[in-house]
């Protein structure tokens, strides 16, 4: 009988250290990257030169707001806006802990023009209104 319950009380602290022990951590998510995520900029100022020539590239400084520290340039891409296009920045944000202050950043846009002409780019500035620069191919 004393066999039994010397026994029966190791079996019940063995099973109770097991459940006890069993950890709640999940440690396959501790090696992982957060996923980015990509949301439109908007521009603020576009510096760069109003005349050029053909086949000549043109470089223009872009800045543009980002909602917090980890926000970084991604791409330009297309908008309209009425019946108005222009261009768009994307921002990308990591997944990170960041500073949570309104930040502006720049990025390069580059144009190259094979005609001549005025070109009027323009850059999305608001959702109703875009920042534009003529330039004056010849």
């Amino acid at each position: 009988m004393k066999n039994f319950k010397l026994k029966s009380v190791l079996v019940v602290l063995f099973l109770a250290t097991a459940l006890i022990s069993c950890s709640n951590d999940k440690d396959e998510d501790k090696g992982t990257t957060p996923v980015p995520t990509v949301k439109n900029a908007l521009v603020t100022e576009v510096k760069g030169p109003v005349t050029g020539k053909v086949n000549e590239e043109l470089s223009y400084d872009v800045t543009f707001l980002v909602d917090n520290g980890c926000g970084e340039f991604n791409k330009f891409s297309d908008v309209t806006i009425g019946t108005e296009k222009g261009l768009q920045v994307e921002a990308k944000y990591s997944g990170e802990v960041c500073t949570q202050q309104i930040t502006e950043k720049k990025t390069v846009y580059k144009f190259k023009s094979t005609t001549k002409g005025t070109f009027d780019i323009k850059f999305k500035k608001s959702e109703t209104e875009f920042v534009s620069l003529e330039v004056v191919i010849e």
